[in-house]
């Protein structure tokens, strides 16, 4: 299975809040309530470098994804 780059998800213990999962690495979930990140993945030092400069990118790229999806709902 392939699986998307982005996946939206809710949760009825967090009424508010609307998640992007993104699968690809470096994995996380955003919480776009609160711009809270989970990551799913174990960084070394040398991951930080990489992580840092790819961090904000994916986040706007989760935040540009949850945008369309919406606008696809409203539209």
């Amino acid at each position: 299975m392939t699986l998307p780059k982005f996946i939206l998800g809710d949760n009825t213990e967090h009424p508010n809040a609307i998640f992007v999962i993104h699968t690809e690495f470096p994995r996380f979930i955003i919480n776009l309530e609160n711009d809270e990140v989970e990551w799913f993945e174990d960084f070394d030092a040398e991951d930080q470098k990489e992580l840092a400069a790819e961090t904000e990118n994916a986040i706007n790229l989760a935040t540009d994804f949850y945008d369309t999806e919406i606008a696809k709902y409203e539209g």
